[in-house]
């Protein structure tokens, strides 16, 4: 009975608060990102196309009419880019190609979060001095995906988004 309960208050929660359904959207799409992000540290170009393909699945679910109208037309300028390099990252096994879309798959990501609040939680926004390129985290730690192993802490923190 209490699991019903549960339920029922969850549905009515997000039926009558529409920030708490794009929330979980949007985080959805944070979560998907970080995943590919730590597939492309380990050098594992097989996850990192797999989790390319659940963010564009993620990217494509995502209920626009329940943004308040300036988020929407926001997230409608980014989303395009976004599905594109997802898009490229998921097709291609050559982990090299992957960390090239991920760089402007990072940037774009990033404009999104700084114009609309994707999460709740600190996003970390990293840069790699070697790439010349940035990245999200959600920890303040780098683990730079642009080198994986060979390069690992190479990085740092330049904003974070609270």
């Amino acid at each position: 009975m209490k699991k019903i309960f549960l339920v029922v208050a969850v549905i009515a929660t997000a039926w009558t608060n529409p920030g708490f359904a794009q929330s979980t959207q949007t985080q959805s799409l944070l979560t998907a990102y970080y995943d590919i992000k730590n597939a492309l540290v380990n050098s594992d170009a097989a996850m990192a196309a797999s989790k390319a393909s659940e963010f564009s699945k993620a990217l494509a679910s995502v209920d626009m009419k329940s943004m308040p109208k300036a988020e929407m037309t926001t997230f409608m300028g980014f989303q395009d880019k976004l599905a594109f390099d997802a898009k490229h990252i998921s097709e291609t096994k050559d982990i090299s190609h992957q960390r090239e879309h991920f760089a402007n798959f990072s940037t774009n990501l990033f404009k999104l979060a700084k114009a609309i609040k994707l999460t709740k939680d600190p996003v970390y926004y990293d840069y790699c001095p070697m790439k010349k390129s940035y990245w999200l985290s959600d920890n303040a730690a780098i683990k730079n995906p642009y080198y994986g192993k060979q390069m690992l802490t190479c990085g740092a923190v330049k904003e974070t988004l609270k």
